[in-house]
């Protein structure tokens, strides 16, 4: 997994550091840096893959900038002409704190004035313990292609099992899912397709047949508890568009989501996404990302409270977490959400799931912390404070004064 994550000089991050479990949830005013953050490690994974430009940024949900955008620009700030970011990974079996397997950093430049379409790799360096795989500076004796990762190349001599190139390829294959209704409906179509499902939530009645179609224990559970959560609804799968009773003007896509409602009269009990709530959808959508084997084994979802009513909110994050954490993979998700109920659905005594807050200084710099349980928030829970009331109450952090 990436244990460790560090942004430097990247829009309001200037300087930022934080260690990263399973599930970490990020909380802050709007304008705080939270999608700042995802982006960055959106940026990082394209460097990984050896290509930094409008399109590799865009496929993995990140939003293209020029330069003068990227790079932090505050007047106090000590001239720094580059991007840069560095990931260290850890094993389950590195138990010493402050050990990893391997780490991947670099450094990304692009003139202000006259920006070129490929971001240049000025510094990089992927190594694995001691061993130093890839590395390349200025002072380097030979002579790389500016705008082609080194990295990248390297790892394909190498052992797929290696620590560093399990690294790079979770890395690689980082994305940043903004689900939309419309698309999670079938109306509007999917712009970022991938699989299982494309970054605005597109292929949604596919991925649930894909996870739901066999059900094994793990994957039946997750069923029974998606439906638990869709109270409305006696089952689910996915079906043809024709097969349901859709308006003429409601343009969807070939397959949709069906629902059986417990509720209606058997005759006509089916809908489809089109007509269910959203907030249903998108608890699929979160089961799928949880759950399904082909989803990024390191992945960020943007607002994560879509449609969602706060005790809703509450119960799915709880299911999710656990959706999560049975995962083989170690899979890590990142999410930010303005939605406090969500905070109370997080299982913090598990050291895999983490809450940090993210605030900006009388500066402009974004600065993060983690919330851990300790005696100040236990002594508030035995009062009957929940988090997301401290929260609220500023008690946290990560809440505006307005």
């Amino acid at each position: 997994m990436v244990s460790r994550f560090s942004i430097t000089s990247f829009k309001s991050l200037e300087s930022c550091e934080l260690e990263l479990g399973q599930l970490n949830v990020f909380v802050g005013a709007n304008g705080s840096g939270k999608s700042n953050l995802l982006e960055a490690l959106g940026v990082l994974s394209a460097a990984a893959e050896g290509k930094v430009t409008d399109q590799t940024l865009l496929a993995r949900g990140v939003r293209p900038g020029v330069p003068s955008l990227y790079k932090s620009a505050f007047p106090t700030q000590v001239k720094q002409p580059h991007i840069a970011f560095a990931a260290h990974s850890q094993s389950a079996h590195s138990h010493r704190v402050g050990t990893h397997d391997a780490v991947y950093e670099v450094a990304l430049n692009n003139p202000l004035e006259d920006p070129a379409p490929s971001w240049r790799f000025k510094t990089e360096r992927l190594a694995q313990g001691e061993e130093k795989i890839a590395s390349r500076s200025p002072a380097s004796q030979e002579k790389f292609n500016a705008e082609n990762g080194l990295a990248a190349l390297k790892i394909v001599e190498r052992n797929e099992g290696e620590p560093a190139v399990q690294l790079l390829r979770r890395l690689q294959n980082y994305v940043i899912y903004s689900p939309t209704t419309t698309v999670l409906r079938g109306v509007s179509p999917e712009t970022q397709p991938r699989l299982p499902l494309g970054l605005a939530g597109g292929r949604l009645p596919d991925a649930i047949q894909e996870l739901f179609g066999k059900r094994g224990d793990l994957n039946g559970e997750i069923y029974d508890q998606t439906l638990s959560l869709i109270d409305w609804a006696k089952d689910y799968t996915a079906a043809s568009a024709s097969e349901l009773a859709l308006s003429p003007s409601a343009s969807s896509s070939p397959r949709v989501v069906r629902f059986t409602d417990r509720f209606m009269r058997p005759s006509r009990n089916r809908l489809s996404g089109y007509d269910a709530s959203e907030g249903a959808l998108f608890v699929l959508f979160m089961a799928v990302v949880a759950a399904h084997p082909h989803s990024p084994a390191l992945c960020a979802i943007d607002n994560a409270d879509h449609g969602l009513n706060p005790r809703l909110a509450q119960r799915l994050f709880s299911h999710f977490s656990q959706w999560l954490l049975a995962t083989h993979n170690h899979r890590q998700v990142l999410v930010t959400t303005h939605n406090p109920a969500v905070l109370d659905g997080l299982p913090l005594q598990d050291e895999r799931v983490r809450l940090f807050t993210l605030d900006r200084d009388n500066r402009g710099k974004t600065f993060i912390k983690r919330i851990v349980v300790d005696d100040r928030l236990r002594r508030y829970a035995k009062d009957g404070w929940t988090l997301s009331r401290l929260w609220t109450n500023k008690l946290l952090g990560g809440m505006p004064d307005v």
